[in-house]
């Protein structure tokens, strides 16, 4: 299976992630002109894992080194095979709240509130479980960028001209969908092999990791997004039949959204065995940066924005580029 070598090209693949995690949500934005979120998420996760399994059956399946995709999948444990799954299970929980939470609290409050959340604690988790890196720089890094993406949503407030009250359950499943966001990857992570190039028996390597991370998306989907269907936060009820209406062009963008994610959560994954979970985990949630990016130069979300919220963007950029250097130096 193809494994990094050096940790430069890791931070490499954690940049990927960044812009993959960053974008994807681009494709809902196209897509969401004419089309439900709850109608969109079955696409992107059909993409989530026709990704996983590609992946796995070409990069995951060729060179000498580590062991083979589906020799892989025949050897694991199946304790190993439900934490994958448990991580793809917690995962879609959390994204589907954070998107509950934009409905309700608006994302000025919910993305900053529960991606801050996810950032901070996921970084602290992942380093618990399996310290790597400078902790001074690693976490001075993730304050700054925590302090970032609390300038990116006053920035957005003070922009906005009309502002509805934000509820307590907005808050509530901010704070809901961020906890979880935190804990996904270390269920994956505690799933995966320690050494890439000799992997132990019954553990699993990146790759069907990714797969049955995957696959506890999918299965946990019918659950999930059945219920926002019927019980939606915004809008009437749906049904499977609003699905059928979809163009090819519509369901083709959600697929695209889907192998966007998965593409960066795969290189993160990767990245992981040279610059270690903590470090891989906090580098692509460097997304916000991406998106903020595409919002702004992209979207036109700030257009005509004062000159003080103009200096909110500006130091919120500089906080982020600052807090992602120091991450990069933590595991150098």
């Amino acid at each position: 299976m193809f494994i990094l070598q050096n940790y430069t090209l890791a931070i490499l693949f954690c940049i990927v992630t960044m812009l993959c995690w960053g974008s994807w949500g681009n494709t809902q934005k196209l897509a969401g002109k004419s089309w439900r979120f709850e109608l969109f998420y079955w696409d992107y996760v059909i993409g989530i894992v026709l990704f996983s399994l590609l992946f796995g059956l070409t990069l995951g399946s060729t060179g000498e080194s580590g062991r083979g995709f589906l020799n892989d999948i025949l050897q694991t444990e199946p304790g190993n095979i439900l934490n994958a799954l448990l991580g793809g299970v917690i995962f879609n929980a959390s994204n589907i709240l954070l998107v509950a939470a934009m409905a309700i609290a608006g994302m000025a409050v919910a993305f900053p509130v529960g991606v801050g959340i996810a950032l901070a604690l996921g970084v602290i988790i992942n380093y618990i479980f399996a310290p790597q890196g400078n902790p001074m720089w690693l976490f001075a890094g993730v304050a700054l960028i925590v302090a970032a993406i609390i300038i990116d949503a006053v920035a957005y407030k003070n922009h906005r001209t009309s502002l509805k009250k934000v509820s307590g359950m907005g808050i509530l499943l901010s704070i809901s969908a961020g906890v979880l966001m935190s804990l996904f990857y270390r269920f994956v992570a505690s799933s995966m092999v320690t050494n890439f190039e000799a992997p132990e028996t019954g553990k699993l390597t990146p790759y069907t990791a990714l797969f049955f991370f995957a696959i506890g998306v999918l299965i946990s989907n019918f659950l999930f997004n059945y219920i926002i269907m019927k019980k939606p936060f915004e809008g009437e009820p749906l049904s499977f039949k609003d699905y059928k209406k979809g163009s090819l062009g519509v369901h083709l963008t959600g697929i695209l959204g889907g192998v966007i994610w998965n593409m960066g959560m795969s290189f993160s994954i990767l990245a992981s065995g040279k610059a270690g979970f903590a470090i891989s985990y906090g580098l692509g949630q460097g997304a916000t940066l991406i998106a903020a990016l595409w919002g702004v130069f992209v979207w036109k979300e700030f257009k005509g924005a004062s000159k003080s919220v103009n200096q909110l963007i500006f130091f919120m950029f500089l906080f982020y580029l600052i807090g992602l250097a120091l991450l990069v130096c933590a595991g150098a």
